[in-house]
Parts: structure tokens; sequence; C-alpha cells
């Protein structure tokens, strides 16, 4: 069996591509399982560039496929912002419970129809053999008035779903990989996947 390395130390992603990429024929690893420890750089300026970026440099490290994700949260009313900045806007270190409730008060007394926001992940997969496919997943939602849901990681609290009537953090986790912009681009990378297999 082929091994794949997915180039993350994020746990509770790994949970959701091995939920969704587990029935490939590959052997799915975290940079961790595989030994990695790698520095890179992401100094793109989209979600795609720093996928690709971190894909391609793990690749030629290890001569395997090599999947990685750039992902965030896009929030209309702050031009985009967290964006390509969403792990280290406000610090690295700084607790997510802090950057959602300044996100939060950021759009206090701001009404619903401007509240638009959106995750986007961009995954890339570098072969070994250099060439590189990239897909984009989006889930459009609004940012909540007040943090819900214990499931999710990140910005998933405040992100609420209209027409499900809830955050993407009190969603199952069966629902949300259904539905997410990680799950939607994993989808797409799968199906490019299994048309190498065929």
């Amino acid at each position: 069996m082929s091994k794949m390395i997915f180039a993350t130390g994020n746990e509770k992603k790994m949970k959701e591509i091995r939920m969704i990429l587990g029935d490939l024929d590959y052997e799915i690893l975290s940079m961790k399982e595989a030994g990695i420890t790698a520095d890179i750089v992401e100094d793109g300026k989209t979600f795609e560039e720093n996928a690709v970026i971190k894909a391609t440099a793990i690749s030629k490290l290890t001569n395997c496929l090599v999947l990685a994700d750039d992902s965030g949260l896009e929030v209309d009313y702050m031009d985009k912002m967290p964006g390509i900045m969403s792990a280290r806007w406000m610090g690295e270190e700084t607790s997510y419970e802090i950057k959602n409730q300044k996100i939060i008060e950021n759009l206090e007394g701001v009404p619903e129809e401007q509240r638009t926001a959106r995750f986007v992940c961009a995954i890339a997969a570098a072969f070994p053999d250099g060439r590189v496919v990239t897909k984009r997943g989006t889930i459009e939602g609004i940012i909540g008035y007040e943090p819900r849901g214990e499931n999710g990681f990140g910005y998933d609290p405040i992100f609420f779903l209209p027409e499900y009537g809830m955050t993407t953090a009190e969603l199952s986790a069966e629902e949300k990989n259904k539905i997410s912009h990680r799950g939607r681009a994993l989808e797409m990378i799968k199906e490019e996947l299994q048309a190498e297999e065929a």
C-alpha cells in the first residue's frame, strides 16, 4: 500500500481527513507519524499558494504523495480578514476563544445581512513526479452573535449556518464532513486520486 502524507500536525484535522479519504488505497500519515519535522514558511498570497508550498516541500523530502491544506475564515465586514492569516491572526499563541470574541466584538451592532462569511479550504496534492493538483472548497455562512457548540475547532463556534440553524461546532462530524469547506475540497481531491488509481 502506498503512503500518503498529509502535511499537518492537527489531530482533529487528521480525523476528518481519514473519515473522508479512508477508503482510498493509501496509508494516510500525518507529518508526525511519518517522522517529518520541517519548518516551512507559508508566504503565499492565497490559500492555494500556501497549500502548494507545503505539499511540494514535503513531497521533495519524502518522495511520497503529499497533501496539504490551507484554510481560513473570510469575514466580509472585516475586508475578508482573517483570511490566509486565520491561524496567525492576533498571534499563534492566542486562543480561538479570544479570536472568536474579537470577531464578535468587531461585528457588534452589524445587521445579519452584513455578517456574511465563509470558510475556505484549498488542498494541494503533490505527486512524486512533480505534478501538483489543487482544489478549493468553500462553505458560506454568517458570523453568529455568540460562540455555540463543542464539536468543532478554531472558528467553528461562531460560524453560523442559517439553513441549519446552528454553528459548524454544533454539527456532528458526519454532517460537518458532508458540507464543510475541507470536506468539499477533500472530496474533489479524492476524485482526482481515484482517477489516478483507475
